[in-house]
């Protein structure tokens, strides 16, 4: 029974067996890639437009671009760009660390010091930049003498400077913005790492240094970076209260030679300088602290050029 068995299915042709008289194999299959014309077109009325703008600009008549090189190294306007990165530099360190008491004041369980934060955070975000420039400028309406007993006394018109009035202006506001940003930074922490700090025996201080803001220095650093850029250009607005920086300086220059366009240029110049330079230092700085939670950190810029060069050269060498 086996037997016949095995010799019926042993003379069985396949099923998925193909003779010679089934005809030809199936040609191969040749894919054509879909054509997106609508990205060239778009691309092409891009261009067409940008050619447009920079002819427009390139060909007025009453733009003088030679004086756009001649002041661009001017000294009253390197003098208002290093005015420009001071006040900006220094308001935005008295808005990193008025911000970090102010987010741990926001978190405390004393609801005194968690009120009065929360109502200084509302107001400085509710108030525009520019009206809180004017009221530091025009404090001694209110105070005409500031009294701080046997400690200092002076006229607050000799105190209120220009400069003082924008670095309370701009830090000040700045630390309303940067409590929120701490705050959240403070928040991504789990909590088990402080409960585990707490049983070790560290104070609530010595948690916050030591366990809590490294880490939560992940999360704060990309925006400070991108306030710090933002404050470069806020500071633009304490033109209002007379401090010679960088925009004061080029409009000066420009009410006198007639070349206010030129000016305006020389300015958004330098801002974009400084602003480029400092996006550098932020994007090295992110990617530092990204490393306890990144294993594989993307490649830098000079990475990647050395990458390329390296692949050119070795594409070079296999051709010839």
């Amino acid at each position: 029974m086996s037997d016949k068995f095995d010799k019926e299915t042993a003379g069985a042709r396949p099923a998925a067996t193909v003779s010679k008289d089934d005809g030809p194999a199936p040609a191969a299959i040749k894919a054509i890639p879909v054509r997106h014309y609508g990205r060239w077109i778009s691309a092409v009325v891009v261009l067409g437009l940008v050619a447009l703008l920079v002819n427009a600009f390139a060909t007025a008549e009453k733009i003088q671009w030679q004086a756009v090189g001649d002041y661009v190294f001017d000294s009253t306007v390197l003098a208002g760009a290093g005015r420009t990165l001071l006040i900006s530099i220094l308001a935005m360190v008295m808005g990193v660390v008025l911000g970090v008491v102010l987010a741990v004041m926001r978190l405390s369980k004393n609801p005194v010091t968690s009120w009065v934060a929360w109502v200084y955070i509302w107001f400085f975000r509710g108030t525009p930049v520019y009206v809180q420039l004017l009221l530091w400028f025009n404090l001694a309406l209110i105070f005409p003498v500031l009294n701080l007993g046997p400690l200092y006394k002076d006229e607050m018109v000799d105190v209120m400077t220009p400069f003082m009035a924008a670095l309370l202006g701009l830090g000040l506001n700045e630390a309303a913005y940067m409590a929120e940003i701490c705050r959240a930074g403070l928040q991504s922490v789990d909590e088990g790492q402080t409960e585990a700090a707490h049983a070790l025996g560290m104070s609530h201080g010595k948690t916050l240094r030591r366990i809590v803001i490294p880490q939560a220095m992940r999360v704060i650093v990309p925006p400070t970076g991108n306030e710090f850029i933002n404050m470069l250009k806020t500071s633009s607005l304490v033109y209002a209260v007379t401090y010679n920086e960088l925009l004061r300086a080029t409009s000066t220059i420009g009410s006198t030679s007639y070349a206010v366009m030129e000016m305006l240029f020389v300015a958004c110049i330098w801002y974009l300088v400084i602003t480029s330079v400092f996006s550098i230092g932020q994007y090295y700085l992110e990617r530092r602290f990204a490393r306890g939670s990144s294993r594989n950190l993307p490649a830098t810029p000079w990475q990647k050029v050395k990458a390329n060069m390296m692949a050119f050269s070795r594409e070079r060498s296999s051709t010839v």
